[in-house]
């Protein structure tokens, strides 16, 4: 597809250009769809310039939303698509690091164009007959796979202070090399500044299109190296050279790499799973000791899990993240610390369900996996005495799911109404006579049967609670 005078374009498009066409205006394909097709990919979004102005467009299509008119942005609706729709322009400065002062329409679609951050995404395509323009090399940037900016990277960079993130985030996603004086730029002390000032949200939704990418180490360690990691998870900091190895072997990396690698190892369409193995072992530079053993320094980490739930707690917080991803990831990272053994009895098993929730297993088993490829980085396939160790795992939680076993109060077979028509108080003997009878179950899960319960539990009320 390179150096391609044309794309294919999509049927529906073609007929959205006819009616730009009929009114007497330009339209063009813009941006990362015309970077997916010219590498073969299936363009997802599509966002269309035009000649039009927001007022024109909104006269000539009979649904269309003003989703950033004071941008020259509108959004049609039309044949099942929501087009994102603006009028070729260009900017002037960027003040607050995300738009511009003022913008000022244009009849060039080069004009445009000039105004984009990377070559790659300022080609565009014609709606009708899919002829590229391509002012800035674009095509011959994705055939070598290099990340340039559209003219100075300082002063790209300094409009957007996004789009050192942006940059860094493509590099992951498309295993692409940020050109020279882009990379350098990056670092600038005046460009991190401008990064700095941009919102955590926006940070927070490239990092985790980043960690959603095949590789995320890639990015991550750009993000480091660049000083931008700093900026919005400091916490990180101290895990570069925070040496782990020692005559045990049990690691190759230190602290930061292994991060990035255990990222790398979890499973790329589990964001969650994602988030725990960079954020996992995130406390071990605070919980690190050391000792002498038979003349060999062993090197000790006591408690790291609980610190690195907290700073996981911490960070993801200040980055915005929802309280259901924040609770989710920090109850991984708290209980990653886990090693399943064949000979774990099955009360064992269940006390292990009981105490990181049934729900949380398969996620648990992935970023278990996730921790161990970060150690040597092997890739952990299926015959592997990890996975096997795993897989043997739930398939021994499943079995005792089937044998009529307690994981939580919910599965007992009587509740506190049950209780109350036994002449059990209603009240806080409730509570503790019901957690009395799942400490039973969970020890003995043939007991967990009504007929056995309502005696178990008058008993109790009337030895321990009736007279109390």
């Amino acid at each position: 597809m390179f150096g391609e005078r044309s794309v294919k374009i999509p049927e529906d498009l073609i007929k959205v250009g006819k009616i730009f066409k009929d009114h007497g205006f330009q339209s063009y394909l813009v941006g990362g769809a015309v970077r997916d097709m010219l590498m073969g990919k299936k363009a997802h979004d599509w966002d269309i310039a035009t000649d039009a102005t927001p007022e024109e467009v909104m006269g000539i299509f009979r649904k269309v939303i003003p989703t950033g008119i004071a941008h020259g942005t509108v959004t049609i609706h039309i044949f099942g698509h929501e087009i994102e729709t603006t009028t070729f322009r260009t900017d002037g400065s960027y003040t607050d690091g995300r738009h511009p002062d003022s913008i000022s329409f244009t009849k060039k679609i080069e004009d445009d164009l000039s105004r984009r951050d990377f070559t790659m995404n300022a080609i565009a395509a014609d709606l009708l007959t899919g002829n590229l323009t391509d002012p800035f090399k674009g095509q011959e940037d994705i055939k070598n796979k290099i990340i340039r900016t559209v003219g100075s990277p300082f002063e790209r960079f300094n409009e957007d202070g996004l789009r050192p993130v942006r940059a860094i985030r493509f590099a992951s996603q498309l295993h692409f090399t940020i050109e020279e004086n882009t990379l350098n730029a990056l670092s600038e002390k005046e460009v991190l500044k401008k990064t700095a000032s941009i919102s955590p949200e926006r940070f927070r939704d490239e990092f985790c299109k980043l960690l959603s990418t095949q590789e995320p180490s890639i990015g991550l360690k750009l993000l480091e190296k660049s000083g931008i990691l700093h900026l919005f998870i400091p916490e990180f900091d101290p895990c570069r050279n925070c040496i782990q190895s020692d005559s045990r072997g049990f690691h190759e990396f230190d602290v930061a790499d292994h991060l990035f690698y255990a990222a790398d190892g979890a499973p790329q369409e589990n964001l969650i799973v994602r988030l725990a193995a960079f954020y996992h072992d995130i406390g071990k530079p605070e919980a690190r000791s050391t000792e002498r053993i038979m003349g060999e320094e062993v090197i000790h980490f006591h408690g790291h899990e609980k610190i690195s739930a907290e700073k996981c707690r911490a960070s993801m917080t200040k980055l915005k993240f929802s309280n259901e991803e924040i609770k989710k990831t920090e109850h991984l990272v708290k209980h990653h610390m886990f090693y399943y053994e064949s000979v774990w009895s099955d009360a064992a098993v269940r006390r292990f369900v009981i105490k990181v929730g049934k729900e949380n297993i398969d996620d648990l088993s992935k970023l278990r996996l996730a921790d161990i490829y970060g150690m040597p980085r092997p890739r952990v396939e299926a015959s592997s005495a990890s996975w096997q160790l795993l897989c043997e795992l739930t398939d021994r939680i499943e079995k005792l799911s089937e044998q009529n076993t307690a994981f939580s109060l919910k599965d007992l077979k009587v509740n506190g109404n049950d209780l109350m028509q036994e002449g059990i108080p209603k009240g806080k003997v409730i509570g503790a006579i019901l957690s009395e009878l799942f400490e039973t179950v969970t020890d003995s899960p043939e007991m967990n049967a009504r007929e056995k319960l309502l005696p178990l539990a008058k008993n109790i009320y009337e030895t321990k609670y009736k007279n109390v």
